[in-house]
């Protein structure tokens, strides 16, 4: 009993790409669907370089009170609110010094929608 107990404590830590998946989505941080929706996200170009661009979406974010619970060097994931916990992703691409993609993404177009009118003003 004890050695199957710890088997199967060893691969809930360690398991498979699904089962830790399964549990960040328990926790709330799931960032799979942001991903897969990525294909359908709307598209906006900044005329900033990378670095300026991240910050000054993240501080747009901020001030809206989004609120942030992942960020990589190319994804920032937030819900809209602490209470309007609608996903949103926003996937950063240097094009160049001077030009910055943004793939906004969520499972919800209206989010979408809003997000991107919310940045396009930067």
């Amino acid at each position: 009993m004890k050695k199957a107990t710890l088997m199967l404590l060893v691969f809930l830590i360690l398991g498979c790409a699904s089962t830790k998946e399964a549990f960040k989505g328990l926790l709330g941080v799931s960032v799979k669907i942001l991903e897969e929706k990525r294909a359908e996200a709307k598209i906006l170009v900044l005329n900033y370089d990378y670095f300026t661009c991240l910050h000054k979406v993240l501080d747009k974010l901020k001030k809206n009170n989004c609120y942030i619970y992942k960020k990589t060097q190319d994804l920032i994931a937030f819900y809209l609110s602490e209470e309007n916990t609608t996903p949103v992703g926003i996937f950063f691409s240097e094009l160049d010094k001077q030009k910055t993609k943004l793939e906004i993404s969520s499972p919800s177009s209206s989010a979408k929608e809003n997000i991107f009118n919310l940045l396009s003003n930067l």
